[in-house]
């Protein structure tokens, strides 16, 4: 089963962005990234409606960091994304009246809510900035700087 990591990618995205010097283009992000441009633009869209971003048309245009690092916390880049689903396990619904399915799914449904809790308001805890300074850190100890055109470190 294939994983979602747009969070992580976006994170990855954001990070870069705020290395940057200049607004980024979504084809630079896009390279960075190993995807598609057009990826890159719809999600930077539901980043732009949630106030994170901002984006400049035309030449010398491209995204920008709309606020400070310190106000945008992994949860709050989670919700941007729509709040996509934190695990890939479920309940079995083939049988709803057999009471044995129904004492499964309801200690899993409990056990899924205190995780998905405990999850979330760890995002929450976490910002931007702390995740910067983490890699400025990483950068530092390691003597790499950051590339963005290669999309890692050099």
């Amino acid at each position: 089963m294939k994983r979602d990591s747009r969070l992580s990618g976006v994170l990855h995205v954001l990070l870069h962005m705020a290395e940057a010097d200049a607004p980024v283009t979504s084809e630079a992000m896009a390279k960075a990234m190993r995807t598609n441009p057009v990826v890159i633009r719809r999600i930077m869209a539901g980043l732009r409606d949630a106030g994170f971003v901002h984006s400049e048309k035309g030449h010398g245009g491209g995204w920008t960091i709309a606020r400070d690092l310190a106000d945008i916390t992994l949860r709050d880049v989670y919700a941007a994304l729509g709040s996509p689903e934190l695990f890939a396990m479920a309940n079995r619904t083939e049988t709803p009246g057999c009471l044995v399915e129904q004492a499964v799914n309801a200690a899993l449904n409990s056990a899924f809510q205190d995780a998905t809790a405990l999850l979330l308001n760890r995002f929450g805890a976490v910002t931007l900035a702390a995740l910067s300074a983490d890699f400025h850190a990483r950068m530092v100890t390691s003597g790499k700087f950051i590339d963005l055109e290669s999309g890692h470190a050099a």
